[in-house]
């Protein structure tokens, strides 16, 4: 355990990919940054999987993009099925980007390669430190630990996740609900005929299934369930691939390599600003995991607020700039958790004259190239850069 400092320019919360981004870019900016996080390590399980072109794009400011792109896996589709049949296709080859396609790698490796950006910068990660309590004035922001340590920042930002203590203590309402189902989240070896070029999403009556390939010929499994077991087995994972997946050609696990289950909430903070103290990431926006949007969208958040920290702090201008960040972000995660929740919800409706319905009504729009390429826009967060609306 390092001793934290008795202060800072910006005092980052959690170390998550937001914070971690955060910290990394404040540095590199020359803006003092300490980071502090509750628990004794770093994440070391795949969790969060997707990085979408937008995110790439944006992490070229801390150089961290070339090696999350060698060291991970380039999609170029998603696929909407149900069962053998696919009902909609989303190409990713005609974006407007430097990065026409989905990067599947896991958070653990991004979390690494961010990590790495931080320390390059002078930066490192304070564990376990905990905030217990925070409080401001005019000049600052003043942060207690449970260890008894002080340490007082210009700036503070919660990058520590739903339950955010940051946000508690602003007194921000974290507005929305929780889905009634909860995910199964499972990384396994399995034999089957989908191969490692798309992402699959199956729609069936029972929920929303997705196959996603990872390195190392690992897949990734999400799936909303009933009522999720603490520790999904092969079994478990297999049983739903068999009612949900390909039928002509169905997938066998081999093997789980790392398996959770968790409950999904669709929540938006109130405001991303309360004085001098932020949130950013999963302590201002939460939702469904279709799309794999969550974790993007807190990175974005994490650098778009790094850069207006840095003009006040570093560049001397005026601390109004700061109210920008909001403007600009929380219409983006509003659009994201919209999005995803009306995936979710169309991907689980009931009875199967809504569903035949729904697939046709997919199909028909899978001939139209419009549909695709925002579709393709809005997956890829490209459609949040207002230089491409």
């Amino acid at each position: 355990m390092t001793a934290v400092p008795e202060s800072t320019g910006v005092l980052v919360v959690g170390a998550g990919p937001a914070g971690l981004s955060l910290a990394a870019s404040l540095r590199q900016k020359g803006v003092d940054a300490v980071l502090l996080d509750r628990a004794a390590e770093g994440a070391n399980t795949s969790r969060a999987a997707v990085v979408h072109a937008r995110t790439l794009e944006a992490l070229r400011e801390i150089e961290a993009t070339g090696e999350l792109v060698e060291r991970g896996i380039i999609v170029p589709r998603f696929t909407v099925r149900e069962r053998d049949r696919v009902l909609l296709t989303v190409e990713f080859g005609d974006l407007p980007t430097d990065f026409p396609y989905t990067l599947l790698v896991p958070q653990n490796v991004t979390e690494e390669i961010l990590l790495g950006r931080l320390h390059a910068a002078g930066g490192l990660v304070h564990r376990p430190s905990e905030v217990t309590d925070l409080a401001q004035d005019e000049d600052g922001v003043t942060a207690t630990l449970a260890s008894g340590e002080r340490i007082r920042a210009a700036y503070a930002v919660g990058t520590d996740g739903m339950h955010s203590t940051v946000r508690e203590h602003t007194g921000i309402a974290f507005e929305g609900d929780a889905y009634p189902q909860s995910f199964i989240l499972a990384d396994v070896h399995l034999d089957w005929a989908g191969g490692s070029e798309e992402v699959m999403l199956f729609f069936s009556s029972e929920g929303v299934t997705v196959v996603a390939p990872l390195p190392g010929g690992r897949h990734r499994i999400v799936a909303t369930v009933e009522e999720a077991p603490q520790d999904p087995t092969a079994a478990d994972v297999q049983a739903l691939l068999d009612a949900r997946g390909p039928r002509r050609q169905p997938a066998l696990i081999k093997d789980v390599v790392w398996s959770s289950r968790f409950r999904v909430h669709h929540r938006l903070a109130a405001r991303y600003r309360a004085g001098r103290v932020f949130l950013a990431g999963d302590s201002a926006h939460v939702h469904s995991p279709a799309g794999g949007q969550g974790m993007n969208t807190g990175i974005q958040d994490a650098l778009n607020l790094a850069g207006k920290l840095a003009a006040v702090l570093g560049d001397g201008a005026p601390d109004s700039v700061l109210d920008e960040y909001e403007a600009e972000r929380r219409p983006v995660a509003e659009q994201v958790v919209s999005f995803t929740d009306k995936m979710t919800n169309v991907a689980t409706l009931g009875g199967p004259v809504l569903r035949g319905v729904r697939n046709t009504l997919l199909r028909t729009l899978d001939w139209i190239p419009a549909v695709h390429r925002t579709m393709a826009m809005n997956l890829s967060e490209l459609s949040t850069d207002p230089a491409r609306r």
